[in-house]
């Protein structure tokens, strides 16, 4: 399925670089663009945390423009799917981060495309998250070179090659480089930053975008016994009582989730300092855009500088994220820009930076913050919209707008008159403690039109709609693993035995031997069904502790359908881990 051309032509214009195509080649930046997972605004020595060490992104803050209002997605797909489009994630097709919601539509336009279009290199190392399957994948997206994990999470069911790891799923990897399974040593993080660093090694006649995507910290939280030994015998709690800002009590799981959670943080943090240093030895460092964020707030309890909320929240606690640009050839470091802003407007600020047009044939809602980083007047607010609940967005539940000053929250119900809401004014309560909306009922008023007007059109998203289809039987991927993480049906499949799951595919007609594999072995006597559209096929088994089951030469036609396979016994349907298939003919 490969998109149409007029989704990805792109067109260069002359701005700042030379005219010969050697030349502007040459001066184009090149860029590294870092997302941690579930690091708060507050895991940073930089802002105010008297525990984390964090000497190397401290130093890359003090040297970088720094956005102190940046807000993102409550959760990483929508975060991530906003971040390589420019465009709110329902426009995309994402609207979860499982239950078959986190697969972005093939006629987005990346980053990794955009850049393409000027002969970027383009790597990604760590988490995609926006659709394991052609032709979602980040090498259907626009990305050369990729390494990466399944799914949200490493240890995860999505991620099926990690999960049976258990408590060492982030220490000697099967990662997917390219689409294939490969075996790696060491932890995470280091192996990412490893590959980046080869990536870049590579790739340093440039131009060259490198897209490092931390999965740390996210849960589970295993980090190296070293860098936990800096943190055990710490108190995380402490250190705030001469503080003014509302601090949440710790339990002392809270406590210990902090600890490894720092651990982690910091590992990064020296991963960084290498990453900064292979920039300095190749003597790329002037020419290259570093940008550093987060994808939302932290999941568990801890410092998040006194904001109200964390991971999935719309205050500002789950959606303010340090957001840091260092670009020393062209930009002066070292200040603050207090005006909002966000993740949709990643996409058309480096395209602005790169001399490039952002896609023209669709809808951006995020702006290039170039204009606010030359100081250069006319910048007019615009509000932001949040939202968070599973599988689609519910009207007036955990639902934000901002514009100027104002955030609306809305906590209620679908019928909520404007007395039903919250109002916080930003500037004068930043930990959103004073609700105004029965003083300022007009500012209620027209905050909710805007959001109800936002709400409307966003789930009218066609790509939402219409939800992006797993293409099954090609040569851009055969054989095809159907995981948890992108399977629809019941909400909050996981790996539960007796669940009904199913997976939205395009079928291309042929021979296929499927193999479904259980999370435990199933008792003989039952039957395999495997439902695709009108046509059903099934299977019994006499073979008793089996963990996986397999159909051989089974005729599929071309079909758009909901594949829907079930192991039948004592009344119970169980449901496969996974699913493999292989188009033999």
């Amino acid at each position: 399925m490969k998109r149409p051309i007029r989704y990805i032509l792109l067109f260069c214009t002359i701005y700042l670089w030379p005219a010969s195509s050697i030349a502007q080649q040459r001066e184009s930046p090149n860029i590294v663009l870092i997302i941690t997972d579930d690091q708060g605004y507050g895991d940073l020595g930089v802002t105010g945390n008297p525990h984390v060490k964090t000497p190397t992104l401290d130093a890359f803050a003090r040297e970088s423009v720094r956005f102190t209002n940046f807000y993102v997605s409550p959760v990483c797909a929508p975060t991530r799917a906003s971040l390589m489009t420019g465009r709110y994630s329902l426009r995309t097709g994402i609207r979860d981060t499982y239950n078959g919601g986190a697969i972005m539509a093939s006629n987005e336009v990346t980053i990794a495309e955009m850049l393409k279009q000027a002969d970027y290199r383009t790597g990604i190392f760590g988490k995609w998250h926006l659709g394991d399957n052609y032709p979602s994948r980040p090498q259907d997206q626009g990305f050369d070179e990729s390494v990466i994990h399944l799914a949200g999470g490493m240890g995860q069911v999505g991620d099926f090659t990690t999960y049976f790891k258990g408590d060492r799923s982030y220490f000697d990897p099967v990662l997917w480089h390219n689409g294939k399974q490969e075996a790696y040593t060491g932890y995470c993080s280091d192996i990412f930053t490893n590959q980046a660093i080869r990536f870049i090694e590579k790739s340093k006649s440039g131009p060259f975008f490198c897209y490092l995507s931390f999965n740390a910290p996210h849960t589970p939280l295993q980090v190296p016994q070293e860098y936990y030994d800096r943190y055990k015998d710490i108190d995380p709690s402490s250190g705030f009582e001469n503080d003014n800002r509302p601090f949440v009590e710790m339990t002392e799981k809270d406590k210990e989730d902090a600890r490894k959670v720092y651990a982690m943080v910091s590992n990064i943090d020296d991963n960084l300092t290498r990453l900064f240093q292979k920039l300095k030895e190749l003597k790329l460092e002037k020419n290259t855009i570093v940008i550093f964020m987060t994808d939302n707030g932290p999941q568990q309890v801890r410092y998040v500088a006194g904001m109200k909320g964390r991971k999935g929240s719309v205050y500002r606690g789950g959606v303010r994220v340090p957001f840091y640009l260092r670009y020393p050839g062209k930009i002066k470091g070292n200040r603050d820009i207090a005006t909002m802003a966000a993740h949709i407007d990643v996409l058309p600020t480096l395209s602005e930076l790169c001399n490039l047009k952002s896609p023209e044939d669709r809808k951006l809602d995020g702006r290039s913050l170039l204009p606010l980083i030359q100081k250069k007047a006319g910048w007019q607010e615009r509000p932001l919209f949040f939202y968070w609940t599973r599988k689609y967005p519910v009207r007036y539940m955990n639902m934000a707008l901002q514009q100027g000053p104002y955030k609306l929250v809305a906590q209620t119900n679908f019928d909520a008159s404007p007395k039903d809401f919250e109002l916080y004014h930003i500037l004068n309560d930043p930990y959103e403690q004073h609700n105004l909306a029965t003083e300022n009922t007009t500012t209620v008023e027209n905050l909710k039109t805007e959001m109800d007007k936002t709400y409307k059109e966003l789930i009218g998203s066609k790509n939402l709609l219409n939800p992006p289809p797993i293409v099954v039987g090609t040569q851009n991927e055969n054989p095809i693993f159907l995981n948890r993480n992108d399977a629809g049906g019941e909400r909050g499949i996981w790996n539960q035995e007796e669940v009904f799951g199913k997976w939205n595919v395009v079928l291309t007609e042929g021979l296929y031997n499927i193999k479904f594999k259980f999370v435990q072995p199933v008792q003989k006597g039952g039957t395999m069904f495997l439902e695709t559209g009108s046509l059903v096929s099934s299977m019994e088994n006499d073979t008793d502790g089996m963990d996986s089951l397999e159909m051989t030469g089974v005729s599929l036609p071309d079909m758009k359908c909901d594949l829907i396979p079930f192991y039948a016994i004592d009344g119970r349907h169980i449901f496969p881990f996974w699913v493999e298939m292989e188009r033999i003919q």
